[in-house]
């Protein structure tokens, strides 16, 4: 069934429901003055199964009291019945527009409508039978519907099995489901040919003998009736027990949607377990009935009546079962107003024409005074159920509309990229009543907290990201923040254990994370941006220490030696010539080594090689001193401007210096190409490798990532676990002019 149909039919009960409620009233509310006193009808032949005694009783009460059989209609019971009947029909109602196939919603909704017509077979019975004989058509049908109808309530048991998916929790359970519904209908069908009287309208006055019932059954049926009931009973424990045990295996929010219903169903176990060991007990102790009995079965059916429908109703808008806070909220704010107007209208309708008008005068100016106040003061009214309403449902939080819009408004105003973030996570917070918030901020390959609310907690610790996959935070849910598909950032709240996670709290978040990926966007260029420059200025300061340690520890050194030696020359020039001679050859020796080192050094500043021949070249010497073989080809390529060679040599130095430190490997290979205006150079080893998705950038590979970066370019590493390394980089690139 699709849930239009569902819905359709669920709002056709409804209206069956209110309309027999209205019939019941106007019928019982003409007719039943009509009766008269002590009047007794038997309807059919009274000499079957137990009429006889029902007839002798009756007559008894007949000879005792004045007017034993006269029914009249209670306000009060009406009122009551009134609003079980449509509490249940909604509740059941609700259900079934979102869930057709949920067996709960369509025994929600028989049971209220077999409620609100418990009265009206009664009146049509009286009307038909006593004060107007032959005037009510089918009046068989009516008297079985009003003696059989509300047999549905054994389905009651089933709400606890089957609660809150619609599903029992085991196939163990399935076969429970199975022997409740072949317990119904071994009562319906005992009591449909049971002989006898229908005790529903026994107090009317009115013996009315089952025109389906079979004199040989008169042992099988109750039988029958009595095992069917037995079974109902038990089972009825038994779903107590059921319920408990879902709660105690639950978890998150499912465990809260179960918390109020364990608390009814273990109420009504207990008062029914209760009722029935006292009140048979003392029965069998003292011989006669005691009002113990009575009150205990009464306080069995108000739990029942009111904490079933209730526990469900609690769970839609207090833990959004079904995610139907929003359509409560709405209920809500409907009874409100319509409880509003009927109290205006008796207050001024009744009240003040009695105390101010007089009877007479009032009534008729009354109309008027009814019409004005009531479309003076029904938008008022509406406006303050709303905000009830939105109280029951969201609490002392904003509505997710409001959430939204005030997000929307924060992000167009200017502030910090802090504040920004510290705003975020605060909206955030308060939006979906979260303990605390944090926004994460995607720079490179890891996750890092930006931003969390409350201000005094914690951020944390940056993450390692695994491609484009989130990590898990224990404790805490986490949404993406997204901006042209790309993963920027994330939200992640940690809800109350009171106050779990939803459907509809997890769309208030990803809208949120939707609202926030053009800002995080900005926030992660400025982060970017920031991070690259620190690097590059550590790096900058890095190599001016290291060239200034190679200079003091290597050039420095050897002119000093020399300077000193020089000295030395000359003092033995005048004593020793052939000692001068040699030592005139030692100093041309060392001072070669030392122009040398001086030629190094240089290179590794802007090497001259790289300046007259280019990259093929300046390669090509480097990899003739590499610590492995290394072929190099660089088939094809020109000259480019001095930013892009420079860029593409020492990256291909920086990869070769990590294969020598670390990638054992017995050779590399280095390609050059250029192609579609883009400089791309690939470095592969056949070395040990590493695992690239769990092991962030060091800080080689973070260098040549900003060199490439800084000038438009890009880098990508290849690698795993016994299968080599491969560093692949590319710019954008045009050959210089000649």
């Amino acid at each position: 069934m699709s849930p239009r149909a569902a819905k359709i039919i669920s709002r056709l009960l409804l209206v069956i429901a209110v309309s027999g409620l209205l019939a019941s009233l106007l019928v019982a509310t003409f007719v039943y003055p009509r009766q008269e006193p002590g009047q007794i009808v038997v309807i059919g032949d009274p000499s079957e199964g137990d009429g006889p005694a029902t007839l002798a009783d009756l007559r008894d009460r007949q000879a005792s009291e004045d007017d034993p059989f006269r029914q009249t209609v209670s306000i009060g019971f009406l009122v009551i019945i009134t609003a079980i009947s449509l509490t249940w029909l909604v509740t059941g109602s609700l259900i079934v527009s979102r869930q057709p196939k949920n067996t709960s919603g369509w025994i929600f909704s028989a049971i209220g409508t077999a409620a609100a017509l418990t009265l009206l077979p009664q009146v049509l019975v009286t009307t038909g039978a006593k004060v107007d004989p032959g005037s009510v058509p089918l009046l068989g049908l009516w008297a079985s519907l009003g003696e059989y109808t509300f047999l549905v309530v054994t389905l009651i048991p089933l709400l606890f099995l089957l609660y809150p998916d619609g599903r029992p929790p085991s196939h163990r359970w399935r076969i429970v489901e199975y022997t409740l519904f072949a317990a119904l209908g071994a009562i319906v069908i005992g009591s449909l040919i049971a002989p006898g009287p229908l005790n529903t309208y026994v107090d009317q006055g009115v013996l009315y003998m089952n025109p389906l019932g079979i004199a040989s059954m008169s042992v099988l049926a109750p039988t029958m009736i009595a095992l069917g009931t037995v079974v109902t009973l038990a089972i009825s424990l038994a779903t107590v027990f059921a319920v408990r045990g879902r709660y105690k295996r639950s978890t998150g929010d499912e465990r809260q949607q179960l918390r109020w219903l364990v608390f009814v169903a273990t109420l009504v176990g207990s008062l029914l377990l209760l009722d029935f060991v006292v009140g048979t007990g003392l029965f069998f102790i003292l011989k006669t009935d005691l009002p113990v009995f009575a009150i205990g079965f009464a306080l069995f059916a108000l739990s029942v009546a009111v904490g079933v429908p209730g526990s469900y109703l609690l769970a839609m808008y207090r833990y959004r079962l079904y995610d139907l806070d929003l359509v409560v909220k709405k209920a809500v704010v409907f009874a409100l107003v319509v409880g509003a107007v009927v109290m205006l209208y008796l207050l001024i309708a009744v009240a003040v024409p009695i105390a101010v008008l007089g009877v007479g005068s009032g009534l008729q100016v009354g109309g008027v005074l009814i019409g004005i106040m009531i479309g003076l003061l029904v938008f008022p009214v509406r406006a303050r159920a709303k905000r009830f309403a939105d109280r029951i449902v969201y609490g002392q939080r904003a509505t997710p509309y409001e959430v939204l819009t005030s997000f929307s408004g924060r992000v167009g105003e200017t502030y910090a990229t802090e504040d920004v973030l510290a705003r975020m996570a605060q909206f955030l917070a308060q939006g979906v009543g979260a303990d605390a918030a944090r926004v994460w901020l995607r720079v490179g390959t890891s996750l890092r907290p930006e931003a969390a609310w409350p201000a005094d907690t914690t951020p944390g610790e940056a993450i390692f990201m695994q491609e484009d996959q989130l990590p898990t935070l224990p404790g805490e849910d986490v949404v993406p923040v997204r901006h042209d598909g790309q993963i920027l950032g994330a939200l992640s709240v940690r809800m109350p254990a009171s106050d779990p996670m939803t459907p509809a709290k997890e769309r208030l978040v990803t809208d949120l994370a939707e609202q926030a990926g053009l800002v995080l966007n900005n926030v992660r260029l400025i982060e970017d941006l920031r991070a690259s420059r620190q690097r590059l200025v550590s790096a900058q300061d890095q190599e001016r220490r290291k060239l200034e340690r190679n200079i003091h520890d290597g050039a420095q050194q050897q002119l000093v030696a020399l300077s000193v030696q020089l000295k030395l020359l000359q003092t033995v020039i005048a004593r020793d010539p052939e000692k001068a001679s040699a030592m005139a050859a030692q100093l041309q020796e060392r001072s070669t080594e030392a122009l040398e080192d001086l030629r190094d050094l240089a290179r590794g500043i802007y090497p001259p090689l790289l300046a007259d021949q280019g990259l093929a070249a300046a390669l090509g010497a480097q990899a003739r001193k590499a610590a492995v073989p290394v072929t190099v080809d660089a088939d094809g390529v020109k000259r480019y401007i001095p930013d892009v060679e420079a860029t593409a040599y020492f990256c291909v130095l920086e990869a070769l210096n990590n294969i020598a430190k670390y990638a054992n490997a017995s050779r590399a290979d280095v390609t050059i190409t250029h192609s579609e205006g883009h400089l791309t150079f690939a470095v592969v080893d056949d070395g040990a490798g590493f695992d690239a998705k769990a092991k962030a950038y060091g800080t080689g590979l973070q260098g040549m990532r900003d060199r490439l970066e800084s000038i438009g370019g890009t880098l990508r590493v290849a690698s795993a676990p016994g299968r080599g390394t491969t560093v692949m980089g590319s710019v954008p690139a045009s050959p210089a002019a000649p």
